[in-house]
């Protein structure tokens, strides 16, 4: 593996938690040490987070679709008559 994906890896365990202690131990103190290192933690924990907002945006999305499918379908009638009796509708 090409050095550089090595420390991705090192670094998504980092920001997971799924390190070893003394893995912890030595990141922290590269951490400390290494200005460029921070920078590249920054930047993967921010295109973490993008990642996320996207996969919860496509999540949103699909449970909105699958909601009109089954609120707007005559053939699930009876599904939703038992769901507007549970919440008296």
């Amino acid at each position: 593996m090409r050095t550089s994906l090595i420390e991705i890896e090192r670094i998504d365990r980092w920001l997971f938690n799924k390190h070893l202690p003394e893995e912890r131990l030595l990141m922290e103190a590269e951490l400390q040490l290494d200005e460029q290192l921070r920078l590249r933690v920054s930047q993967q924990k921010a295109a973490q987070h993008l990642v996320w907002q996207y996969g919860r945006k496509k999540l949103k999305q699909e449970i909105k679709m699958v909601e009109k499918r089954l609120f707007d379908s005559v053939q699930h009638r009876s599904f939703q008559n038992q769901i507007k009796s549970i919440f008296n509708f």
